[in-house]
Formats: C-alpha cells, sequence, structure tokens
C-alpha cells in the first residue's frame, strides 16, 4: 500500500511538471459564419485564464476585402470571478455574443452560412517545418491547393514580436494555376512566438478564403504559452 502512495505521488508530481512547464490557457474557436453577400466573416473565441481561472471571450466580425475588422467589430468580455470547476469559459462566449445580436444583425451574419471546409488541421501538422506547404483539394470542383505559412520571429522574451505571410496557390480542374499572398507581414505581433494553419474555408459563393491561424502566445509569467485564433481574410 505504501508502495503504490509513493508511485501515486511520484506520477502526480509529474505531471504537475509537466502542467506547469506548458501552464497557459488554450483558447475555443467558433466558427460564425458569412454574411449573404460573402463580404463579412464572423467568429469567436473563449476560455478560460490560467493564471486567474477568470472566464473570457472575445468577438471579431471581418470586412473581407480589407482583411479587417469592420467598424465596432471587435468586442470581448472577462468575468470578474474565477470559473467552477470543470467550466471551459463557454458562459462567457454565450454572454458576449447574447449581448451584441445587433452585430450580427447589422451585418446579416448567418450562423449556419459557414462555407465550405477545406482544409483542418490535423496534430501532426503542427511539426511541419516552418515555410513547407499544406496541400488539399476541392472535391466539388476538381480544385486542388497550396499554402504554405511563413513566419517572420524576431527578439526574445519581453522584446518578442513576430509576422508572418501565406503564400497560397490554387489549381483549378483544367490545370490553370493562380498565385496569391494572404496576410500582414508588416504588423509585428508582440509575444507571438509562432503560428500555424488551423482551418481554411471558402465562404459559401466561393468568392473569398478564410486562413484560421493558431497563435502561440508567450503569457505574462513567462511559464508558457497561451493559444489563441485570427483569421487572415483572402478576396479570390
Amino acid at each position: 500500500m505504501v508502495k503504490k502512495k509513493s508511485v501515486c505521488a511520484a506520477l502526480l508530481l509529474t505531471v504537475w511538471g509537466l502542467f506547469s512547464l506548458h501552464a497557459g490557457d488554450v483558447a475555443t474557436f467558433v466558427d460564425l459564419g458569412f454574411s449573404p453577400d460573402g463580404k463579412v466573416y464572423m467568429f469567436a473565441q473563449y476560455g478560460v485564464q490560467a493564471a486567474t481561472l477568470r472566464p473570457w471571450a472575445e468577438l471579431f466580425a471581418v470586412d473581407i476585402a480589407r482583411n479587417n475588422f469592420v467598424a465596432g467589430g471587435r468586442l470581448s468580455y472577462i468575468h470578474d470571478t474565477a470559473a467552477v470547476p470543470g467550466q471551459d469559459g463557454a458562459g462567457a462566449f454565450y454572454r458576449l455574443i447574447s449581448k451584441n445580436t445587433s452585430l450580427a444583425e447589422n451585418h446579416g451574419i448567418s450562423y449556419l452560412a459557414q462555407g465550405q471546409l477545406l482544409y483542418v488541421a490535423l496534430g501532426g501538422d503542427a511539426l511541419a517545418p516552418a515555410g513547407s506547404p499544406i496541400e488539399f483539394r476541392d472535391f466539388a470542383n476538381g480544385a486542388s491547393y497550396k499554402a504554405a505559412l511563413v513566419p517572420q520571429v524576431e527578439g526574445s522574451g519581453s522584446s518578442l514580436r513576430s509576422s508572418f505571410h501565406i503564400n497560397f496557390e490554387r489549381i483549378s480542374g483544367n490545370g490553370s494555376r493562380k498565385s496569391y499572398v494572404a496576410g500582414s507581414p508588416q504588423v509585428k505581433r508582440p509575444q507571438v512566438a509562432g503560428y500555424r494553419i488551423c482551418k481554411v474555408v471558402l465562404d459559401p459563393r466561393g468568392y473569398s478564403a478564410i486562413f484560421v491561424i493558431e497563435q502561440k502566445i508567450q503569457n505574462e509569467t513567462g511559464s508558457g504559452y497561451d493559444i489563441r485564433y485570427m483569421v487572415e481574410a483572402l478576396p479570390l
């Protein structure tokens, strides 16, 4: 019995040590759909802060042509008390979206118009070298795609900053090719240590692509990384 207790204690300490090395909070991404004309895309993310255990949520509406937020299209909420054990922060998201229904209404966002999913990352994709392409197909029209996220990271610690762009190529069913560059490489994001493409979605009319990007952000304590999401919009 003493031996079993010792083994259990050792396992708990090992697990806690691993958790401490990678301490941080991981956001949940929510796809909220497009406007009927495919000009605006809406998404959200939510979670629980690792340091305070307070639920939080963020809501975004993106002007696809500008690859930027619409006016008033970036909203956030942090709850004033810690989450009950077992909660994932979804309550903060429900509160935020219910208090800001006008944002979706003003732009005609349909939560059911989530577009056509072209690509979703698997666990192994995170291990691909920076700048290496991912390839995927649109079986509905025979097109195929290549996308390569190219990061630029500089500095370390409090001076860490980074940016990226995405080289994107569409090969139609008849073999013709068209190349694009997505992203804003001139924007230097503080404390972001890395990026990866998590999803690629076509709007319901097929006029634009949305890249859902995972950001690995160094947290304030330096004890690990938080995971947050952003999107890059690309008119086609």
